[in-house]
């Protein structure tokens, strides 16, 4: 399928910088992806699995696209639909912030809310739900689909690769929501001949917040749903490691990352905390993780209460 050329904008590549908040810190390498142009990284993802659809006919133009996300894929997919001319429809869980719906709606799309507590295997099953009553409509099906992991395989990691001294990876560490990131890089890294330790940075829930819930353990970085994946299987990653971050200590690392200059969102705090904890393990190597989004999708959460109450 030829699409129009208005269409046809690169995505990326988005800067890799070294970060070091304490002065004799460890370094981590981080990938912007909150430079993307709906504000993460989910912009590869949405972009290549709705393209590749649409190439082979799978997805017809002014088509319906249905996708269960708790925002950062269901604001990309809106985004991706309004430029490729289809009708999108996101299923989310009710907790989600309202910033997000409104993004998603600025972009053109629909939303269908589900019960806060089913969580989001209630918004998997909604779209389930939706394509039974319509076999025209295309699911993306984030959390199975291994195309996926393959955006950031094909994409993310060879811009790594190409930016990063010396073209070599030692470490790669991210929080797993659908596990694309996290499997996509590493099998990227591990394409280009580096020896990649891949790392699962796990957020550890000290307080329940019922506003914040979107994870299957209670996590309050939003986002982490592990255990939905069926594309991290732990078995495919040799060497595979967990490192354990308190979602108070993410939560704060995202709000130093704002005050220095960094616009991200409560992901991006837990991915560096856990990459700094395996940089000061390894002060030789090379860590690199991303920092998936943008703060502007937090604003009603608990990331900006000191700065709603001017004590940042």
């Amino acid at each position: 399928m030829n699409l129009p050329n208005t269409y046809l904008f690169r995505l990326g590549p988005t800067p890799l910088v070294p970060v070091r908040l304490e002065p004799d810190g460890p370094e981590v390498w981080c990938k912007l992806e909150y430079l993307q142009p709906s504000g993460s990284t989910k912009d590869r993802i949405a972009r290549f699995i709705l393209g590749k659809a649409l190439r082979e006919g799978r997805l017809r133009p002014g088509g319906a696209v249905v996708e269960a996300s708790s925002g950062s894929t269901s604001i990309a997919m809106a985004l991706a639909c309004a430029q490729f001319g289809l009708r999108f429809t996101a299923a989310m869980p009710e907790s989600v912030s309202n910033e997000r719906v409104l993004m998603i709606r600025a972009f053109g799309g629909a939303i269908v809310l589900t019960p806060r507590e089913e969580g989001m295997r209630g918004a998997i099953a909604e779209t389930g739900r939706m394509a039974a009553a319509d076999p025209a409509v295309f699911l993306p099906r984030q959390f199975a689909n291994r195309d996926n992991a393959l955006a950031h395989r094909v994409g993310t990691a060879r811009e790594a690769i190409d930016q990063i001294p010396g073209g070599t990876v030692d470490a790669v560490v991210s929080g797993v929501g659908t596990g694309g990131t996290l499997v996509g890089l590493y099998e990227g890294f591990r394409e280009a001949g580096c020896a990649v330790t891949p790392v699962v940075a796990k957020p550890v829930a000290l307080r329940s917040r019922p506003d914040l819930e979107c994870c299957s353990f209670s996590s309050r970085v939003p986002g982490v749903v592990e255990s939905l994946s069926e594309i991290f299987r732990p078995a495919d990653l040799p060497g595979l490691r967990v490192a354990e971050v308190r979602d108070d200590d993410a939560i704060a690392t995202a709000r130093e990352l704002i005050a220095r200059g960094f616009p991200v969102g409560p992901s991006s705090g837990l991915n560096y905390r856990a990459a700094a904890a395996i940089a000061v393990e390894r002060p030789d190597a090379k860590v690199v993780t991303v920092f998936p989004d943008r703060m502007e999708r937090y604003f009603s959460t608990e990331l900006f209460e000191p700065a709603r109450r001017g004590t940042c």
